[in-house]
């Protein structure tokens, strides 16, 4: 299981957009579906899905949080590794485009012959590219963060607190700054990607005006296999009071995280439903996560 994984909060549609994604890209599939009860939300069904290789953990849990272009999935099309790759992105983009919205038309950029942004029908965006095989490899998906608003100009920043956070396993790697007469303030990300903990994620400044910012449609599970890993990401992450909850927590730049134990999976997922029911009600109580407390919610004690 990898350190972190990225989850999609939807209205009522997590096992729909993952039957859809599963269908958009390839060697993809739908992992399993489950549903808590008695929520503040009232059922909530959870979804895992898998997109090449890389998983994605989705719930429908009420119309609280929108996706928005602050963060995207890049999907890379690798000619050194897909002989098809420009028609599978092809392939990709027209699908997506059903009740999608494209962001930056499917065109010929400087730093692509093939590339689009696209907002799909669920309203997750979507970076489709092809990429330079005489370039460094990277995962077919790459999630994206656009620093806006009142954090522009800190992707920089926020690369480097992660990586301080993130140590084992993490590095940087690409990094492309605005230069003078270009449209981003100089010096300033234009494009940067790094690994935490065998995630890669890519960044950018976006200097313009925007009227969207991180939120919790989208945020990070990190998985923790004891309570000191989850109290030590607890304290580094947590930066908003206010929005510590079922052990959700915003960092001072607004990205949403979630600190869970690694076994989480096990304790939600009994055949017993009294098990489930009894976890759920204990997790729904705190903020950061106990995990004695969840485990003796499971046993009954």
């Amino acid at each position: 299981m990898k350190k972190i994984t990225p989850h999609l909060w939807f209205d009522k549609e997590a096992k729909e957009a993952a039957r859809f994604y599963a269908s958009v890209f390839p060697k993809s599939k739908v992992r399993s579906v489950s549903t808590i009860h008695d929520t503040p939300s009232g059922d909530c069904d959870i979804v895992s899905f898998e997109i090449a290789g890389q998983l994605f953990a989705a719930i429908s849990a009420g119309p609280y949080f929108k996706f928005n272009p602050s963060v995207s999935f890049m999907v890379n099309f690798d000619p050194s590794q897909d002989k098809n790759a420009r028609k599978n992105l092809d392939a990709a983009w027209k699908k997506l485009s059903i009740g999608g919205t494209a962001l930056m038309p499917l065109d010929k950029y400087f730093f692509s012959e093939r590339y689009g942004w696209i907002q799909d029908k669920f309203g997750l965006s979507w970076q489709l590219i092809l990429t330079d095989p005489k370039g460094k490899k990277r995962p077919f998906i790459v999630p994206s963060l656009m620093f806006a608003g009142n954090v522009s100009g800190k992707a920089e920043k926020a690369i480097n607190f992660y990586l301080s956070i993130f140590k084992k396993g993490s590095k940087a790697g690409a990094m492309h700054r605005y230069g003078k007469g270009q449209e981003g303030r100089e010096g300033t990300v234009m494009f940067a990607d790094f690994n935490l903990a065998g995630q890669w994620m890519a960044a950018m400044d976006n200097p313009r005006k925007q009227n969207f910012a991180f939120n919790e449609a989208v945020s990070f599970v990190v998985s923790c296999k004891t309570q000191k890993e989850i109290d030590y990401y607890w304290s580094k992450l947590s930066a908003v009071p206010e929005a510590e909850q079922c052990g959700w927590l915003k960092d001072k730049f607004g990205l949403s995280w979630q600190i869970v134990p690694a076994d989480m999976g096990k304790l939600m997922g009994s055949k017993d439903p009294k098990k489930t029911e009894r976890v759920t009600q204990a997790f729904l109580k705190m903020k950061k996560f106990n995990i004695a407390q969840l485990k003796k919610a499971y046993a009954g004690k």
